[in-house]
């Protein structure tokens, strides 16, 4: 019985001594393997990874401040994703609308709930056309007044949201054309349908803007970083694609005030 008790004892003790050797290895095994497997939770959670960004926005700019940050920047918002989605970067940049927008319909995705800044969106025009620049001020405020600009983002913003547009006044007499520059990648503020036609918060305010200040309105589809240089050139009296001021973009353009308020956010896997 002594002799069948030790062996059994030292059998027990080598399995228990096997198990625990093994559980130790798994937990070591697992965290080398996976050293991401906690995932992107806050700001902080960037430094060091690979963010996108579109070409010419500010997103760049806030993405350059993260240290060890490694920038890819791509024409098209949905291009970014497309690339978080692959897995070849970690996190892209975006404005909140357009990444709620762009995501809804993707488990895949999660945006973080810590949003980098708070961004104001004006109308660009040409520094010295300063007639324009007061007219659609005057514009802006009268539908800041009336409801009318508040309604516009309802139709496109909101549980509600029914992506109505807003219909142009046909009894308002027209004089003229105002050419309005934009990227129309950028939705609820600007987007094509099916059919090709540009749509979004953006051009339904704009042709208020043009029932208040009687003119057409004819709208020039573009990369995001042409639309400044276009108005600055003169190849378009407007610019009007979700645009931030910035101390370098007033060097370029003049801008109207503020018509709505965005933050930067940021959308990783949602793994």
């Amino acid at each position: 019985m002594k002799k069948i008790n030790k062996f059994f004892l030292a059998g027990v003790l080598c399995l228990l001594a096997a198990s625990s050797g093994c559980a130790k290895q798994q937990i070591t095994s697992e965290t080398e393997q996976n050293p991401s497997d906690i995932g992107i939770r806050t700001i902080s959670d960037l430094e060091g990874k690979r963010i996108g960004t579109q070409i010419g926005t500010t997103g760049l700019i806030y993405a350059e401040d993260i240290p060890g940050a490694q920038m890819q920047s791509f024409t098209k918002p949905s291009a970014a994703l497309k690339a978080l989605k692959e897995n070849k970067i970690d996190a892209v940049i975006l404005d909140n609308e357009p990444a709620k927008t762009l995501t809804a319909d993707d488990e895949s995705f999660r945006i973080l709930y810590e949003a980098l800044v708070e961004e104001e969106y004006s109308i660009a025009y040409a520094k010295d056309n300063t007639e324009l620049g007061k007219q659609i001020d005057d514009a802006l405020s009268s539908l800041k007044e009336d409801g009318t600009l508040e309604k516009i983002t309802s139709h496109w913003i909101g549980e509600d949201a029914d992506q109505i547009p807003y219909h142009p006044d046909k009894s308002v007499s027209r004089d003229g054309t105002l050419i309005m520059a934009t990227n129309a990648e950028f939705p609820p503020y600007e987007s094509k349908t099916s059919s090709g036609e540009i749509v979004g918060i953006d051009v339904d305010m704009m042709n208020a803007v043009c029932d208040k200040i009687g003119m057409n309105l004819e709208i020039k589809d573009m990369p995001f970083d042409s639309v400044l240089v276009s108005v600055q050139n003169g190849k378009a009296d407007v610019g009007v694609a979700g645009i931030s001021v910035t101390p370098e973009r007033q060097e370029e353009v003049a801008f109207s005030q503020s018509y709505a308020v965005s933050k930067l956010v940021v959308v990783v896997r949602n793994e």
